[in-house]
C-alpha cells in the first residue's frame, strides 16, 4: 500500500493510525498541502484524487479517497482488530460520533476554508471547534468507557484525537471537555497513535519532530 499524506493532516492521520493498529505495512509519499502553492493541486494529484486532498491510499489495485472510506475499506478486508463494534447500537454510536467529526467541526476548520477566512481564521476555527465540542462532550458522557464508544479503540477514536490537537493548535479552552481530555490522553499512551502523530512522519519539519 502507498499512503499519500501530509504530516498535520487530521483526515491522514485518522489514515495512519488505523494503518498503525491493523499492522498493515506501508509507502508513504508527503504531498505538502503548502509548498508550491500546495501539491495537492499538482495535475499528477488531480488524477490520483480529482478532489485535491490527502489522504489517498493505494491499496488492492484500487485508489481510495476519503478517510472513512479508507477505514470502512480497511475494515472489510483486514478485520483484526476491529474498529468497528459488533453490538448495532455501539456501532451506530461509533459511526455517529465519526461523522459529528469528520463532518460538523473538522471541514471548518480545514485549511483550505481558513485561507477563505484570513486574518479572523484563529477566531472563527476557535469558534466552531468549541460548539462541535459543546456537542461531542455531552454525547461522549452516554457514550465513553475508556474510549468513545466503550472499553474498546473504535473509529470514533481514530476521529477525536486528531481533532483535539487542531483544537490545541487553534488555542481553544479544552478544561468545559473533561470528557473529550480523558479519552484523548487515554489514546494517546497507545503505540498506533503515537507511530501516526504529526510530530513523527517522513515529512515533519526539524522544528516539529518529537
Amino acid at each position: 500500500p502507498i499512503l499519500y499524506s501530509y504530516f498535520r493532516s487530521s483526515c491522514s492521520w485518522r489514515v495512519r493510525i488505523a494503518l498503525a493498529l491493523k499492522r498493515i505495512a506501508y509507502d508513504q509519499v508527503p504531498v505538502n498541502l503548502l509548498k508550491d502553492g500546495g501539491q495537492q493541486f499538482s495535475a499528477e494529484f488531480k488524477a490520483l484524487n480529482p478532489m485535491q486532498q490527502v489522504p489517498a491510499l493505494k491499496i488492492d489495485g484500487i485508489t481510495l479517497s476519503q478517510s472513512l472510506a479508507i477505514i470502512h475499506y480497511l475494515e472489510d478486508t483486514r478485520p483484526n482488530p476491529r474498529l468497528l463494534p459488533q453490538d448495532a447500537k455501539k456501532r451506530a454510536q461509533v459511526r455517529m460520533i465519526s461523522d459529528h467529526i469528520v463532518s460538523g467541526i473538522q471541514p471548518l476548520q480545514n485549511l483550505s476554508i481558513l485561507q477563505q477566512i484570513g486574518e479572523k481564521k484563529m477566531e472563527w476555527a476557535q469558534r466552531y471547534i468549541t460548539s462541535g465540542f459543546q456537542a461531542l462532550e455531552q454525547i461522549l458522557q452516554h457514550t465513553a468507557g475508556r474510549y468513545c464508544v466503550g472499553d474498546e479503540v473504535s473509529m470514533a477514536d481514530l476521529c477525536l484525537v486528531p481533532q483535539v490537537f487542531n483544537a490545541e493548535r487553534y488555542k481553544v479552552d479544552l478544561a468545559p471537555y473533561p470528557t473529550i481530555t480523558r479519552i484523548n490522553k487515554a489514546l494517546l499512551e497507545l503505540e498506533a497513535f503515537k507511530v501516526s502523530h504529526p510530530s513523527r512522519q517522513p515529512d515533519t519539519p526539524a522544528e516539529l519532530r518529537a
